[in-house]
């Protein structure tokens, strides 16, 4: 079977490590986060591109074959690949994860016995979704000229 990669297929994760006794590890951890991205598609709340780009990773180190099934699938590619070569996170990404921050923080706030382990998720999350909220939205118009052309 011939594979007709793109130009930018160099720019994502290193080989796999084919001959590592790891690899099997690294395998299942794909198909884990891939299981759990898919899932996170359906359910609210869960996240599904991180899964995705730890599953990305781990069949970097794993299967190559795996690899590009998730670099160039048709739904999940795009945000992988803006991810990996631009550090992109969509505006809807970035809101959910910020609001269900909040949503963490305030599920503790009502159940917790005291004020101290609010306070501390929410020191913990602050930072977090400083951190998401100052990613790029968007590829850069230059990039994303050159990658129509």
């Amino acid at each position: 079977m011939t594979s007709h990669k793109p130009d930018d297929w160099d720019d994502i994760p290193p080989p796999p490590l084919t001959h590592s006794r790891l690899c099997p590890v690294f395998l299942a951890l794909g198909w884990v986060c891939v299981g759990l991205g898919f899932v996170g598609a359906f359910v609210p709340g869960l996240p599904t591109t991180i899964f995705l780009i730890i599953a990305l990773w781990a069949f970097s180190k794993s299967s190559d074959r795996l690899r590009w099934w998730l670099w160039t699938h048709p739904k999940f590619g795009e945000p992988l690949r803006a991810w990996h070569m631009h550090r992109v996170i969509p505006p809807s990404a970035k809101a959910a994860a910020v609001v269900m921050m909040m949503v963490s923080v305030a599920i503790v706030s009502v159940g917790a016995s005291s004020w101290q382990a609010p306070v501390i998720l929410a020191a913990v999350l602050a930072p977090i979704a400083v951190w998401i909220v100052t990613r790029r939205s968007a590829v850069p118009v230059a990039d994303a000229v050159s990658a129509d052309v």
